[in-house]
């Protein structure tokens, strides 16, 4: 090969990587951008605090995000007295079950609610039972096993996203959770995902309004509060049921 080739082929290998350096740095530069995006857009929506006593010192539309029960309280949501205290059988009127329907329990815990709600859907419905502590799923996956209901599927979620295929629930049920969410904004962004059009979306929270509640404030919201969160979203408001003693059941439909 002539030094003339030589050279033309060793300016051509350089031509070719610089377009290549070229192009990596380009790629770098726009998902840096969108990862600083992302982060200025999350930095704008949450805002920092001084931790009370029951919360994680960061505030979300004008609350404090309240502390997560962990999993070693998972005994004080099956005590005997829930079912009077909170008349869970009410809960299950309000939430107007029917065979066939695909009902996603965020934040299941031990799957006290999964469990009762689980005869309502069948035949041919299912109970996606969510949670995003690994300790509770493992406690839902033994409850499954011991009670038989195989329809009863135990999920792990992430802390910003339930992790649940578009499209694919009739019903999603959050009960004395979203309070608790260090993400609220994104695990509803999920959620509405995973909710089919005309699906309904039921928070299930303590009586901020009652103080003769015997729950700490922190974890109580008033409806007001559920309302202005939930009403970012596509969701229409469609009713609130107040004939549990302790909590109010606040009842929402996804736009079509």
């Amino acid at each position: 090969m002539s030094l003339r080739r030589i050279g033309k082929t060793h300016k051509t290998m350089n031509y070719i990587q610089s377009l290549r350096l070229i192009l990596i740095l380009s790629i770098a530069s726009l998902a840096t951008g969108l990862t600083l995006a992302q982060t200025a857009s999350t930095s704008s929506r949450y805002t920092a605090s001084s931790a009370s006593p029951d919360g994680i010192g960061k505030r979300y539309m004008d609350r404090e995000i309240s502390g997560v029960m962990g999993w070693q309280g998972a005994p004080w949501l099956e005590r005997q007295e829930r079912e009077r205290e909170e008349r869970t059988d009410l809960l299950l009127k309000a939430l107007a079950l029917k065979p066939g329907m695909v009902v996603a329990d965020i934040g299941a815990g031990t799957g006290y609610l999964s469990r009762r709600m689980a005869p309502a859907v069948l035949p041919g419905g299912k109970i996606l039972a969510v949670d995003v502590q690994p300790e509770m799923v493992r406690m839902l996956e033994n409850s499954i096993k011991s009670t038989g209901q195989t329809h009863i599927e135990a999920r792990l979620s992430a802390v910003d996203d339930v992790k649940l295929p578009a499209g694919s629930v009739d019903l999603a049920v959050m009960v004395d959770v979203y309070h608790e969410l260090a993400f609220p904004y994104e695990v509803m962004t999920s959620v509405m995902k995973a909710l089919k059009p005309g699906g309904r979306m039921v928070f299930v929270e303590y009586k901020a309004e009652d103080p003769k509640v015997p729950i700490k404030p922190l974890h109580k919201m008033s409806e007001a509060q559920i309302r202005k969160e939930a009403e970012v979203f596509a969701l229409d408001w469609e009713r609130t049921v107040s004939t549990l003693p302790w909590q109010h059941v606040v009842i929402f439909r996804k736009r079509n």
